[in-house]
């Protein structure tokens, strides 16, 4: 008996997921290009392609604090 898989249509996680992903791997290639030690939030605002229009929003997320040392 040969046993068939079938594959659901990827729901709304899955692509969220997906996104998530695929940005982390962008910010993972920018940051091995970089001599510095960390990637500065505006080449990370470069690299993950946030526009003009969204940065002048309220932040709905607090940016990270720049750590010394």
């Amino acid at each position: 008996m040969t046993q068939v898989v079938t594959l659901s249509a990827p729901n709304a996680q899955d692509c969220v997921a997906l996104a998530e992903i695929e940005l982390c791997g962008e910010l993972m290639i920018a940051a091995s290009g970089t001599c510095e030690d960390r990637l500065s939030p505006d080449r990370i605002d470069e690299v993950l392609n946030v526009t003009a229009a969204l940065a002048e929003r309220p932040p709905t997320i607090p940016r990270q604090c720049t750590h010394g040392g």
